[in-house]
């Protein structure tokens, strides 16, 4: 049996403001935006190319303070590439930095252990890590 990791519920202070950031900095796509009522609001939103999407909003999602989730972590083939997208887009990003060394020999040296980080407007944490062999 396959367990599959489909959706991931991200703490925000303001939908409208994450929405932005998700969709229009990072690409991701705007699945569905639902309001329900005048207290319940869900916006769910799926990175390009991933099986798994997050979803933010309010009243309908499990209360945790904005800003508490750290350790997301999105995976691509060019972290360089992925990097000046996101400068572009106009994240602040931080610069490559490589953790660690691969067991065995790469293709490229940063596969596996190439990463860059950045925050939300709210402080939830993600990291992106290559991995050029998914791509």
């Amino acid at each position: 049996m396959n367990w599959t990791l489909e959706v991931v519920v991200v703490p925000v202070a303001d939908v409208d403001r994450a929405k932005d950031f998700y969709s229009r900095r990072l690409g991701f796509t705007v699945d569905h935006d639902t309001v329900i009522d005048e207290a319940t609001r869900i916006v769910q939103l799926t990175p390009p190319g991933s099986g798994c999407s997050i979803v933010i909003g309010k009243g309908a999602v499990p209360d945790m303070p904005p800003g508490s989730l750290r350790g997301l972590q999105l995976v691509v083939p060019d972290i360089r590439k992925a990097h000046a997208e996101l400068v572009e887009r106009g994240v602040q990003v931080s610069e490559v930095q490589v953790l660690g060394q691969s067991p065995t020999p790469m293709p490229d040296p940063l596969d596996n252990v190439g990463f860059v980080f950045f925050d939300d407007p709210d402080g939830n944490g993600w990291a992106v890590q290559q991995i050029s062999s998914r791509g």
